[in-house]
């Protein structure tokens, strides 16, 4: 099946191939139903065990494995949910699911909110005494380091409860931007390279953008900002409250600022944080260089933002289908050897994949899942490029939630969210080296190494210069200084102005570009993509150097999940972003790539 670009299908219309396959994780809604009725029963059975946890060494082992037992049951509950939903956002089925999961999570969340302080109570002494005398806690001896680490901002039983009780009130922005978006927002149609009115969506956006009629791109870009710019009150609200919400259980919790609070999740400095914006400040005049070439490639008198996306090689352009990227990417992997190419066989045709966009089904993609079910991944593929390079970048993150499942107990399984963006990367790259390599000719070699150089822009600029945006927000509010929409536009458009330069004509509708990042409700989630990128780029360099050895120790990060921090674990496999080192040497090698950018 290849979409075309009229109306949208409805869900049903989708053959079940390319559907992921939810029954995996509940055949029926009852078996869901269930499941809720157990999360309750384990929640009150774990509640007993208040005021008892550090009473014996067995205590505590049974309250650990309780405790998982309970989180598993929470996760695979939510995540069918939320996924459910994510299919079409319009069905009002989805919707409830999604609020009566989230509802359960929060009264759980309260019932248990008295563990972490009374587990943080028990002596050190004692603790360490448990683990000598029970083996059944080792696996949880990184999971209680880290607790001591952070006990200065773990509360009293009753604080820490009244946080779990407002939980779901502290994601409403999130919630109200996700509904507008997905659910509520409308496009205008625009004409297509051949005249024909098109509905301009979510998943279409991209495309257009790439188009080689300068009119397509231009008429998207205006259509989708100006959309955005007529909300830009509501989304300035909702963008509001989410930030006061990161800013409120920062101070809740004792930290000086919300960054360092996200930050210290991962027991990460905000030295990091500060070391991607200084090295990317320090690479912007190439990246000015890079529109310059860009410019005189593409023939244009002026480069406008809406420029950025299209492929200056004339000659040559992809249009892949789904089936053959599927061989493609397998291809470009092979580096990773032979079980990792048994696992893609797996994605590929066990039901992990959600292919094609539909009817209020939720826009971009992600790849998700929980420690009970396997990998699932949701597209919205339209066969370009940047499709086949998600196709392989939310593999790369499947694949590494399958393996890190699979060799760690739960309490270690899930990695860093640090690490999150580096396995997707890592399959990009091989991917872009791959295909320029294999190359036909310098129009496909130039189209492919301006994928890569896009890549250096998206994920590495763009996401700094977010990144550099979402400290100005939280900052904005820790000063007492409320989001207001036009606070919003200055500032977005003075740092994008600050990062594409003089080369690049900055449209005024690029202000209301802001409203339309979902990552903005993460929290400091986007650093990491280009983090994860500068990391990526040495483990590959790293593979061609040093073979199979350099993918062993990569594997094997991945199989690592949560069992130390992100910085001992990357460290470990050979690459230490605790340094600039990794973020220059990415920089260095934008740099050099430049001179080969030339037709």
């Amino acid at each position: 099946m290849e979409q075309t670009q009229g109306a949208l299908p409805e869900r049903t219309e989708i053959p079940a191939e390319y559907r992921w396959r939810l029954e995996d994780l509940y055949p029926t809604a009852e078996e869901w139903e269930q499941d809720l009725k157990t999360v309750e029963t384990l929640a009150a059975e774990f509640a007993g065990y208040q005021g008892r946890i550090g009473a014996s060494a067995a205590t505590l082992r049974t309250v650990l494995t309780l405790r998982d037992r309970l989180g598993r049951l929470m996760d695979k509950t939510y995540v069918y949910a939320k996924m459910r939903r994510d299919e079409d956002n319009t069905n009002p089925r989805g919707q409830a699911m999604v609020e009566r999961a989230q509802a359960l999570l929060t009264r759980v969340g309260a019932e248990t909110a008295f563990f972490l302080p009374e587990l943080m109570a028990v002596p050190q002494t004692t603790l360490d005494a448990f683990l000598q005398a029970e083996p059944a806690l080792e696996q949880y001896r990184h999971f209680l380091a880290d607790l001591a680490r952070r006990k200065q901002h773990i509360l009293s039983p009753d604080e820490e409860r009244i946080l779990a009780l407002s939980s779901e009130i502290a994601g409403s922005g999130e919630n109200i931007f996700t509904m507008l978006n997905n659910a509520d927002l409308e496009f205008p149609a625009i004409r297509d390279e051949e005249g024909q009115e098109v509905p301009l969506t979510h998943g279409r956006y991209l495309r257009f953008l790439e188009s080689k009629a300068r009119a397509v791109r231009k008429d998207a870009f205006l259509a989708l900002h100006r959309t955005y710019h007529r909300y830009r009150n509501t989304l300035a609200a909702a963008l509001n409250a989410g930030v006061k919400s990161n800013v409120f259980y920062a101070r809740a919790r004792r930290y000086p600022s919300a960054l360092v609070a996200s930050l210290d999740d991962d027991n990460i400095k905000t030295e990091v944080y500060d070391n991607l914006i200084a090295g990317v400040h320090a690479a912007l005049p190439a990246f000015h260089q890079y529109f310059k070439q860009k410019q005189s490639m593409l023939g244009l008198e002026e480069l406008h933002f809406y420029d950025l996306y299209v492929s200056p090689v004339a000659d040559f352009e992809l249009q892949i289908g789904y089936e053959e990227a599927k061989e493609v990417v397998k291809a470009g992997l092979q580096p990773l050897g032979g079980e990792y190419a048994a696992l893609l066989d797996q994605a590929f045709t066990g039901g992990w994949i959600d292919v094609y966009e539909n009817k209020g089904k939720t826009s971009g993609a992600y790849a998700w899942g929980c420690y009970d079910s396997h990998p699932y991944i949701l597209l919205n593929y339209q066969g370009t490029a940047n499709d086949l390079f998600t196709l392989a970048h939310e593999l790369g993150h499947a694949l590494h939630s399958y393996l890190s499942n699979r060799t760690q107990p739960y309490i270690n399984a899930q990695y860093p969210i640090f690490l999150a963006e580096i396995a997707s990367t890592v399959n990009e790259v091989l991917l872009v080296l791959h295909l320029i390599e294999m190359a036909r000719s310098q129009q496909e070699k130039v189209f492919y190494l301006h994928h890569f150089l896009e890549h250096f822009r998206g994920t590495v600029f763009r996401q700094t210069m977010f990144a550099e945006f979402e400290k100005l927000i939280h900052q904005q509010v820790e000063q007492g200084e409320a989001l207001t929409a036009e606070w919003l536009e200055h500032e977005y458009y003075k740092l994008a102005r600050f990062y594409h330069g003089p080369e690049v004509v900055l449209d005024p509708e690029l202000k209301a570009e802001w409203s339309r990042i979902p990552h903005f409700f993460y929290n400091f989630y986007v650093y990491k993509y280009a983090t994860g990128f500068c990391a990526a780029v040495a483990f590959v360099q790293r593979f061609r150097a040093e073979g199979r050895k350099a993918v062993e120790a990569y594997l094997e990060l991945l199989r690592s999940g949560g069992s130390d921090y992100p910085l001992v674990l990357l460290a470990r496999a050979g690459v230490d972003l605790s340094t600039p080192q990794p973020i220059n040497d990415a920089m260095a090698l934008f740099r050099q790539l430049l001179p080969e950018f030339i037709l």
